[in-house]
């Protein structure tokens, strides 16, 4: 996948485009890059996705914009894996945000990316104020030589499929109905950094995940998995939290205790798909008593793994 960043000032070749934060890349985004690439591939053109960084609502309220579900890096590789040929990454500042909807066709949508046909949701705004909608882009498309389609809602168990459903599951604990909305687990993927090593000192060691951002949409402790080392997936349990017990005002850590596993990954890329969740982050009063809770929650953890498989050998 070809990853270009800015708006160039004249298009090299004509794209089929989609235009969207894309945070979580959810059913939803899933169906529309779907129809995307249908529609790309009978007229012969690539693929395109534009999106921005920041996410609009982080510029312009960073205190009450929402958490993000995929950082950058996520987001291209969930992307990629969806079969788009192009992402077209804006810099969302004050200059972007200050065009007027009228030049953002013209100078956005027709010179600089191209456009030959284009995908929006049916409630897509764009523009200074937000003044160009969908049916501004139906009557521009004619007159500028690109086709204009709309994508309706995707609905799941009676709820539309959005990144902010999926913000709730996980704020509710609830992983297995995101993972419904996400068409997967969700996940968090990183570096294995350096640590305190007290889980080794405690009798569980882990694998602390660098995170790229402070507010992680869920907090607690998870049952895991972990892919990037070896084929298949290593169960294991999750702190994802400020860890009361050890500091008073910690930043988030994700830290990952691997099932039976004690080989050195520091440097790896892992991504930790959450399962399911066992409990809420807790404060103890003393190592010990932490300690002892860790266990239960790798037995509680190890015990979700079997009846898993129980039921897999009953349906097979």
């Amino acid at each position: 996948m070809l990853i270009r960043r800015g708006i160039p000032h004249r298009a090299d070749a004509p794209v089929a485009l989609t235009i969207g934060n894309f945070d979580g890349v959810h059913l939803g985004h899933q169906a529309m890059l779907a129809r995307l690439r249908q529609a790309a591939a009978a007229r012969g053109l690539p693929s395109c996705v534009m999106t921005f960084e920041p996410h609009p609502r982080e510029f312009f309220a960073p205190d009450q914009a929402p958490t993000r579900l995929t950082n950058l890096r996520e987001k291209f590789d969930l992307l990629a894996g969806f079969g788009v040929d192009r992402v077209q990454l804006v810099r969302f500042n004050f200059d972007f945000a200050r065009i007027a909807a009228e030049e953002f066709v013209t100078r956005i949508l027709v010179q600089g990316l191209a456009a030959r046909w284009l995908l929006v949701g049916d409630d897509f705004r764009f523009g200074a104020r937000r003044a160009g909608d969908f049916a501004m882009l139906e009557r521009e498309g004619p007159r500028q030589g690109f086709e204009v389609a709309a994508m309706e809602s995707v609905v799941r168990d009676g709820l539309r499929v959005s990144s902010t459903a999926v913000r709730d599951a996980l704020a509710a604990g609830n992983m297995e109905g995101a993972a419904r909305l996400l068409g997967r687990p969700y996940s968090i993927s990183g570096r294995v950094v350096g640590g305190e090593k007290l889980g080794k000192r405690l009798g569980f060691p882990t694998a602390n995940i660098q995170l790229k951002h402070n507010r992680p949409p869920v907090k607690g402790i998870f049952v895991v998995e972990v892919h990037g080392h070896g084929e298949e997936a290593l169960p294991g349990v999750a702190s994802l939290g400020v860890r009361p017990t050890i500091r008073a005002g910690g930043r988030p850590t994700l830290e990952v205790h691997i099932f039976g596993f004690s080989q050195s990954i520091y440097g790896a890329h892992l991504r930790v798909d959450f399962l399911h969740k066992l409990r809420d982050e807790e404060k103890y009063p003393d190592l010990e008593s932490l300690r002892r809770q860790i266990a239960r929650d790798v037995e509680n953890g190890m015990a979700y793994f079997n009846r898993k498989d129980t039921e897999a050998r009953r349906n097979a």
